[in-house]
């Protein structure tokens, strides 16, 4: 995001009428989650003077810090003492239309796994993981940032998803990645190959995972014709 994240972390740039955090913060609890633990890295103060105890969204918020950027499975990690159930997860980037976190809930409920996870179609999920499923949606295997071109899927992993506390066992044990990092799609995938069950829900209406200014003016074109 080069200039625009200079003083403002990402999670608190304004899409339509509020930082991108809060439209998710909103819609997790317009599901019925009433607790959040938010994992903040770079410029992470901002994000706890904003939120604060999360009362003025009606959640009660917790903070963990991650004082090296060194990727998504690490960061869960640092919450795992505070989680002690099922939970929902969502990268702090992502924005999808608000009924999804409930249908994912409801999608969890109705058929109890190790793990569901939210998709949504592209051309080619080169730039996030790409997502193999079979006839009835169970997920087949994940594989984090594919070569362009190389993937015969159209699914990525959309970045929100219901984990069981069984996924913490598999993100302590992956390897580093090529790109440095612990990946949650890394554990993710470990636990498929291990035959634990993780199964998929189609996103429904918006998403985008606001990676680039120009995928951030469309979003902000959206709430804005949306006026969400």
């Amino acid at each position: 995001m080069g200039a625009l994240t200079q003083r403002c972390p990402k999670p608190l740039l304004v899409v339509g009428s509020r930082p991108i955090l809060e439209h998710i913060l909103v819609g997790i609890r317009a599901s019925g989650i009433e607790r959040a633990v938010i994992v903040v890295g770079y410029l992470g103060e901002q994000v706890v003077d904003y939120f604060d105890t999360g009362e003025r969204l009606g959640l009660k918020l917790d903070y963990v810090w991650q004082t090296e950027p060194r990727g998504t499975a690490e960061a869960l990690l640092l919450a795992h003492p505070l989680v002690r159930e099922p939970f929902l997860l969502s990268w702090g980037d992502v924005l999808v239309s608000p009924d999804n976190y409930l249908e994912l809930r409801k999608a969890f409920s109705r058929n109890p796994a190790a793990a569901w996870i939210a998709v949504n179609q592209v051309a080619d999920p080169c730039a996030g993981a790409a997502v193999y499923l079979d006839a009835g949606r169970r997920v087949q295997r994940i594989v984090e940032k594919p070569a362009p071109g190389t993937s015969t899927t159209y699914w990525n992993n959309a970045g929100i998803g219901i984990y069981t506390p069984l996924i913490f066992h598999y993100a302590a044990a992956i390897p580093i990645s090529p790109r440095g990092e612990r990946e949650l799609p890394q554990a993710l995938d470990q636990m498929i190959a291990a035959g634990e069950p993780v199964y998929a829900m189609p996103i429904r209406g918006f998403w985008s995972d606001l990676g680039t200014p120009e995928a951030l003016a469309i979003a902000r074109q959206h709430f804005a014709d949306s006026s969400a």
